[in-house]
């Protein structure tokens, strides 16, 4: 585990005390930080690539324009540990964000994408909808995607081809079969019914199993696993053309043309992550070991799955660690592919993270081996 610092120290008394502190024992290493309120709780998580410059620089922002300056001065106490690069600390920090829920990291301090994703909600009757955040947990999650509107085109016309929903999250629901429960069925509460773009499962016009069947292949479809309703578009565009309807052949031209795109985009993806499997071997070359004062270093092996980091481990130098960490890599390297590595918000957050990096350190895949490859010369050999 990384080295670490302050835990066991008394809460600094006053600013001047807490700056003084950092000053002294904070070395210049990756890693991430938490700020801890007069009760011991957490309510900011950071990462840093230098950890003093980046917590010295809180006690010099200026009060009371700065948001650093505001949350040093709420801090009772902070306390950090190290990491050996970047990438652990961007990982760490993510990490302990989705775990301990901290308040002004939760509340104040989400990252603005210039991306939007395609959101299944949970619930009796889950609906599609195209949203910009992945904060859910009971919904999953598709994507990336770059365009906001052709993506939101895309998706109204798979729910209006599969008859899913799109009203209210918190309507109650009352799916055929049920009418002992509720009583007679009534009027569904929108016209698509009507018009027979949804199921209607909100007056109990469809049971709970065909909804089911009909969110399974919009599920299918966003993870590029069949074609339907594709097919279907070409069908109607093709039996419109027949009949020389060219205005309805042309409007389901449209149709055809936007769920082409979403499909595309999510083959893309998917073959974006397949490309991101394998081992990333870790160095630790900060110049400093355990707790930053030399000795051994914090080399890491971790292992990279469809772009998700599935386990992660110290660098395996004897045959039990060895051992122990390659039943892991021959465990992932023997999953099937097929769908998106993420669904949950923490998973998506993670995705995002590992594809970023990569994309942005393209020299870092030197320090990445094939799990076959890696299995093959000798279960964490080093490369």
């Amino acid at each position: 585990m990384p080295a670490l610092a302050l835990l066991d120290a008394p809460a600094a008394v006053g600013l001047e005390a807490l700056r003084a502190r950092v000053k002294a024992t904070a070395r210049r290493r990756p890693g991430v930080y938490q700020f801890l309120d007069a009760n011991g709780n957490v309510f900011y998580v950071g990462k840093a690539k230098d950890l003093r410059a980046r917590l010295l620089s809180y006690f010099s922002a200026p009060w009371p324009d700065s948001k650093s300056a505001h949350l040093v001065r709420a801090a009772a106490d902070i306390v950090w540990h190290y990491q050996p690069s970047e990438f652990a600390a961007l990982l760490e920090e993510l990490r302990l964000i989705a775990r301990l829920r901290p308040f002004s990291n939760v509340r104040g301090n989400r990252t603005r994408r210039r991306m939007v994703f395609v959101k299944l909600t949970g619930g009796a009757a889950p609906k599609l909808k195209v949203s910009e955040h992945t904060a859910d947990r009971a919904a999953r999650y598709y994507g990336p995607f770059q365009s906001h509107w052709r993506t939101a085109d895309a998706v109204r016309v798979l729910s209006d081809l599969l008859r899913l929903r799109d009203c209210a999250q918190d309507r109650p629901m009352r799916f055929a079969g049920q009418g002992d429960l509720f009583g007679a069925s009534e009027p569904a509460a929108c016209l698509r019914h009507e018009l027979g773009t949804c199921l209607g499962p909100c007056a109990a016009k469809c049971t709970a199993e065909a909804y089911r069947d009909a969110v399974a292949h919009a599920a299918a479809f966003l993870e590029s696993r069949a074609v339907a309703p594709l097919d279907r578009v070409v069908d109607a565009m093709a039996e419109a053309s027949d009949a020389h309807d060219f205005e309805r052949a042309a409007a389901w031209r449209e149709k055809l043309e936007a769920l082409e795109s979403l499909f595309a985009a999510v083959s893309r993806l998917r073959a974006a992550t397949e490309a991101l499997t394998f081992v990333y071997a870790v160095r630790d070359r900060t110049g400093a070991g355990k707790g930053g004062g030399g000795g051994r270093h914090d080399d890491r092996v971790y292992l990279v799955h469809r772009g998700m980091v599935r386990d992660l481990a110290p660098w395996p130098k004897t045959p039990i660690e060895r051992g122990a960490f390659a039943a892991s890599v021959e465990r992932w390297a023997s999953q099937g592919t097929g769908g998106p590595a993420a669904h949950t918000a923490p998973e998506m957050d993670e995705l995002l993270l590992v594809t970023s990096w990569f994309r942005q350190h393209p020299e870092e895949f030197e320090s990445t081996t094939p799990l076959a490859e890696w299995l093959s010369a000798g279960a964490g050999a080093a490369r």
